[in-house]
Formats: structure tokens, C-alpha cells, sequence
């Protein structure tokens, strides 16, 4: 079992002085290697549904691809000012609500706010993108290790999913927005640790429940404060096949548990929990910060306290937390990670609806055709 300081690299997760001492040392790199320790299976057992749930979502997974290209209205014109100026205009700037005296930030004004609010889409998005590519690179992980074929089957499914993603996320910030962010070190530092390790369930528990499950959240929540319908459309696109992912996760490790000891989920335990303080982290936007040329030490603990920024931060966990404790992990043991989750104020989530029972909710493919043909007709 590993102290907090050894899974995190701190004792206080809001330890926010080596939150920030974390850097992206080459935010011009383009080409990042990883030394990937996995162990490729065959699998000669070429059952189709010997799993029947897996090979029930494979199914699904099938009916529900799409073209990134053709499928979203492209020639949609955006304006990003306009709609940065509309959300400065609703809900003002951070200066209205907190003392930023000292942050380099207190003086700002209208302009200030509104291109603080371009640059937050232009770095939440190109996040998004980089884990994208993440998950591409996991899943293709997961194909080559699990040694089921009906995960195998579906696996292959969500690496093209992840490939049109990336694609799309890439398309809208070129063609839609007016700059990109490198990765974050906190997402960059848990995609190589998911990359990293040799364990296929491992991957499994990194990416499709924690990476996948936080994205879905918030994908979601941007969904419904978004005004931008280019946006909206893409985004409902992704969730539909993200839910697919996350489900995926559950029900593969639902069965890969079963087996494993007291011991071996405490390790799993650990690494959800720094799985969650990596990618809360991620969300701080200190690179943002940094661009608009703030006191980033001084500015960051004053946002993060801010109680709208808090209820943002534990929402990110609503599909986490149930999933967590469909696997068992809340509870595993001596429930070490329940405690985690109710120091970090996410806990209150246990018991919403986990992504296995919200895949059918979230399959609006044949939706948007609809919605499509009953316009054409009108």
C-alpha cells in the first residue's frame, strides 16, 4: 500500500505551489515517444458472443459510426468573439465575484474578460483533442493485450471512433477558433502512465473509466451551456460513441476483478484516485493564466475556491464515481478510495446512473438523422 505522497507526489491534493511546479518543459514539441511495455495476445478462440454483453455493444457499436467529414455541418459559420462577448455579458468576469487584488488580473476589463473567455474554449478544446488522441493510442493498446476476442471486436471499433475525434476536434480548432494549447502536463503525465503500464486492465481502468468517464461528463455539461450549434452537434456525435467507451470499461473489468485480491484492487484503487487528481488538475487552465500574462501562483487558488468553479470541478465526476462503484473499487477493501472521493467532495455521485445503463440514452446517431430528414421534408 503507497502513502498520498507517494501516489500524487504531494500530501495535500490542493497543494496548489506543486500543482503548478508541474510544467510543460517543451510546449513546442510535436513528436512525443513513450516506452510502451505491453504484451501483445492472440487469441485462436475466435468465438463470436461468448461474451454477450460485449458482443451486444459491438453490435451497436457498428450501427453507430459516422463521418466526421460529411455528417456535421461544416460550412456553419462561428464567431467566437461574439459568443465569448455573450458569455462575458451573462456572467461577467471572475473580478466580479472575488478580491483578485495582487494577481495581475485586477485591472482587467471588458476586452480582457472576453479573450480570456476565447482563450479558456481554445485550451478546453484542444485538451480534448490531445486526449482523443490519447484514448486512440490506449485502445489500440487494448486490442493488442486483452485476451478476449469479443474485446478485441469492439476494441477495433473505438479505435476508429478515437481516430474521427481527433479528427473533428482538430478541424473545429483550425477551421472554427482562433488558437490551440499543447497538452497539459497533468493529462500528458496520466496518458503516459496509462501508456506505460503492462497490465491490460490497467489501460482498461486509465482510460475508459477515468479519461473516458471525465470526458462524457464534460462533454456534457459544455453541450448544455453551449449556444454554438456546430459545437452541440459535434459534441452529441462523440458522446454517443464516448458512452459506448465507458460502458466497454465496465463491463470488461467487471469480469476481470472478479479474480483479483484484496491487494491487486488497492493498486487499482490508488491509481483511480490519481487518475482523478490528474485530470481535476488538468482543468486548473494555468496555461491560460499564464498566456493572459497572470500571477498564476496567486490567481489559480482564488478560481479553484471560487464555489461556482468547485461545483464545475465535482460535476466533472458524475459518470467516475458510479462506475468506480459498479467495479467495486469504492468499497474494495478497506473502501480506501471511498474516503479518497469524500476528500476530494465527489463521493455525493455514487449512486447516479453509471454508463452501462446510459449507452441506448446516448445513441442519438439515428436521432440526427431524423432531426435531418424531418428538416429536408419541411
Amino acid at each position: 500500500m503507497s502513502t498520498v505522497e507517494e501516489i500524487i507526489g504531494r500530501t495535500d491534493p490542493n497543494d496548489f505551489e506543486a500543482i503548478l511546479s508541474m510544467t510543460n518543459t517543451d510546449p513546442n514539441e510535436v513528436i512525443h515517444s513513450v516506452e510502451d511495455n505491453a504484451e501483445c495476445i492472440y487469441s485462436w478462440d475466435y468465438e463470436k458472443g461468448a461474451r454477450p454483453q460485449l458482443a451486444k455493444l459491438y453490435e451497436k457499436a457498428k450501427a453507430g459510426q459516422w463521418n466526421g467529414e460529411t455528417d456535421l455541418p461544416w460550412e456553419t459559420e462561428v464567431d467566437q468573439e461574439a459568443l465569448a462577448v455573450e458569455e462575458y455579458e451573462t456572467n461577467g468576469g471572475a473580478g466580479d465575484v472575488m478580491d483578485l487584488s495582487g494577481t495581475g488580473v485586477e485591472s482587467w476589463g471588458r476586452n480582457e474578460w472576453v479573450k480570456f473567455n476565447m482563450e479558456s474554449q481554445n485550451w478546453a478544446l484542444s485538451q480534448f483533442m490531445h486526449g482523443e488522441q490519447g484514448a486512440l493510442v490506449c485502445t489500440a493498446k487494448i486490442v493488442e493485450t486483452v485476451p478476449w476476442i469479443d474485446a478485441k471486436y469492439y476494441a477495433s471499433t473505438q479505435v476508429v471512433d478515437e481516430a474521427r475525434h481527433v479528427e473533428v476536434f482538430a478541424k473545429y480548432l483550425d477551421t472554427k477558433l482562433s488558437d490551440t494549447y499543447p497538452i497539459n502536463v497533468h493529462l500528458r503525465m496520466l496518458l503516459d502512465d496509462i501508456v506505460q503500464d503492462s497490465r491490460w486492465d490497467m489501460t482498461y481502468l486509465g482510460m475508459q473509466i477515468m479519461v473516458e468517464g471525465l470526458a462524457l461528463a464534460a462533454f456534457g455539461l459544455i453541450y448544455q451551456q453551449s449556444q454554438e450549434p456546430l459545437l452541440k452537434q459535434l459534441l452529441r456525435y462523440v458522446m454517443a460513441d464516448e458512452a459506448r467507451h465507458v460502458a466497454f470499461g465496465v463491463l470488461s473489468l467487471k469480469e476481470a476483478y472478479l479474480d483479483m485480491s484484496h491487494a491487486e484492487l488497492r493498486e487499482r484503487q490508488e491509481f483511480a484516485f490519481e487518475a482523478a487528481l490528474r485530470m481535476r488538475d488538468r482543468f486548473l487552465q494555468q496555461e491560460v493564466w499564464e498566456r493572459m500574462g497572470a500571477d498564476v501562483k496567486k490567481v489559480i487558488p482564488l478560481a479553484y475556491a471560487d464555489p461556482l468553479r468547485q461545483e464545475f470541478q465535482q460535476l466533472l465526476f458524475t459518470k467516475i464515481v458510479p462506475n468506480c462503484k459498479k467495479l467495486g473499487l469504492l468499497d474494495a477493501g478497506d473502501g480506501w478510495l471511498r474516503k479518497k472521493f469524500g476528500e476530494i467532495g465527489v463521493i455525493q455521485y455514487e449512486d447516479w446512473v453509471d454508463t452501462a445503463e446510459e449507452v441506448d440514452a446516448f445513441a442519438i446517431t439515428r436521432e440526427l438523422e431524423a432531426e435531418a430528414a424531418a428538416k429536408t421534408e419541411s
